[in-house]
């Protein structure tokens, strides 16, 4: 496929999204360039991806010095950010330095909030190697790290300076992986786009191959900046940027329960997804039928649907309560009005959030 340009434009800085395949070179080229302009360029990248793209690694050369954290939901956390911060300052990057976040959305998440940190902020440019760090975590800027508390409850939006998605460096992820990522992509159509709900529920992308997929990624890229766009911050009243966490205020609390690792990203949203089409459906919005057609998609896409084994109601609703989005103790959800348009609730009936839980598998 050719390559695609995405533009995304906040109020303070506007940069491209590369979507393509082999885009390897180009990206080389861009960092070559920044080094002869002086910059000092260092990359973070974990385990996994340190194995799989060892090739492309060696052509950076000896000018990138590279930092890997071990593979995991578990590196955004206090300790590694620390590390991360020691190793820029062991590269003795200065405020015009540039780091290089090379993974997935932990990756993402981690190394831009570092470069959010650093010096008080530094360039940097995502490189996701992940489907669900392609077509959500890298666009918009929102960096962080988990803490016992809960998921992401400690960062900083910081917009990087280009992003690369290669959609050949699909190709080594885990199948599991693959079907994680695609979480996102449902939630898109869900909340924003019937075509492309229809597209995935009339066959659904099953790996890096689909020759769909580039395509997608680029749709799914223009999705989510023109909300990142017109709401950068998340600052809107109702709507804007909230909207993308349809699903996620009940796949958060998955996660937190059960214990970061124990579901992907992904497995925890695909659930989520379809604990929000209940509630919407019980608010009265959307039909059975379309709750089914939604179940249909996710599991369509190897995803859970129901927890794999029971976790505390209790347990649950608690941490509901913790989640970044709360505001005033309020708990903020994203309801469907339709399929492929969505809108915030300020609250909701917690007996009805806990009967939905119980019906996605909770004890």
């Amino acid at each position: 496929m050719p390559t695609k340009q995405v533009i995304v434009e906040t109020s303070l800085s506007t940069y491209p999204i590369h979507v393509g395949r082999s885009l390897g070179g180009q990206l080389i080229e861009e960092i070559e360039g920044l080094i002869s302009n002086g910059a000092l360029v260092a990359a973070v990248t974990d385990s996994n991806v340190r194995e799989a793209q060892a090739a492309w690694f060696e052509a950076l050369g000896e000018k990138v010095a590279v930092f890997t954290v071990p593979a995991g939901e578990t590196s955004k956390s206090v300790a590694h950010f620390g590390e991360v911060l020691d190793f820029l300052a062991a590269q003795k990057l200065d405020r015009g330095g540039v780091v290089l976040a090379v993974g997935g959305g932990v990756v993402g998440d981690l190394a831009g909030y570092a470069a959010a940190s650093y010096l008080r902020g530094v360039r940097f440019i995502q490189v996701p190697t992940t489907l669900l760090a392609m077509v959500d975590s890298s666009v918009g800027g929102k960096t962080g790290i988990n803490i016992s508390a809960g998921k992401n409850l400690v960062g900083a939006f910081h917009q990087p300076i280009a992003v690369y998605s290669d959609i050949d460096m699909l190709k080594t992820m885990p199948p599991r992986e693959f079907a994680s990522g695609m979480a996102e992509v449902i939630k898109h159509g869900m909340l924003q786009d019937l075509e492309l709900f229809e597209l995935l529920e009339a066959s659904p992308i099953g790996g890096p191959d689909d020759e769909r997929l580039g395509s997608v990624v680029e749709w799914n890229c223009k999705i989510k900046a023109a909300v990142v766009n017109a709401d950068e911050k998340e600052t809107a009243a109702s709507g804007g940027r909230a909207l993308l966490n349809l699903g996620h205020t009940f796949g958060h609390a998955v996660e937190n329960v059960a214990g970061y690792g124990q579901y992907l990203h992904g497995e925890a949203i695909g659930i989520g997804l379809v604990a929000a089409a209940i509630l919407s459906e019980r608010l009265g919005f959307i039909s059975s039928t379309d709750v089914e057609r939604i179940r249909k998609v996710v599991s369509g896409h190897r995803l859970p649907t129901k927890l794999n084994s029971p976790l505390p109601a209790d347990k649950l609703l608690s941490a509901m309560r913790l989640d970044k989005k709360v505001k005033a103790g309020v708990i903020r959800f994203v309801i469907m009005k339709r399929i492929g348009q969505a809108e915030t609730i300020e609250s909701a009936d917690m007996a009805m959030i806990e009967a939905i839980w119980r019906e996605c598998g909770a004890s």
